[in-house]
């Protein structure tokens, strides 16, 4: 009995062509995914500092109700 030979290929994550920003030349290394994340990041900052605030909220949220249940 053989198996098929052909492994589930991983999911890569999507990336936001329509601005690439500066052109690579063939000399350089592709972006990183983390500064590809980065430039995201900046381009869309006020959502990003309102995810980043209500999950600091959440989190101090979540701390807050474990020390009160564990008194």
């Amino acid at each position: 009995m053989t198996q098929p030979s052909s492994s589930p290929s991983p999911v890569e994550p999507s990336i936001d062509l329509s601005n690439p920003g500066p052109a690579i030349t063939p000399n350089e290394p592709a972006p990183s995914y983390v500064k590809l994340a980065m430039r995201n990041m900046v381009k869309k900052g006020g959502q990003s500092l309102v995810h980043f605030g209500l999950t600091v909220v959440g989190l101090l949220a979540l701390l807050v109700g474990l020390a009160y249940l564990t008194r």
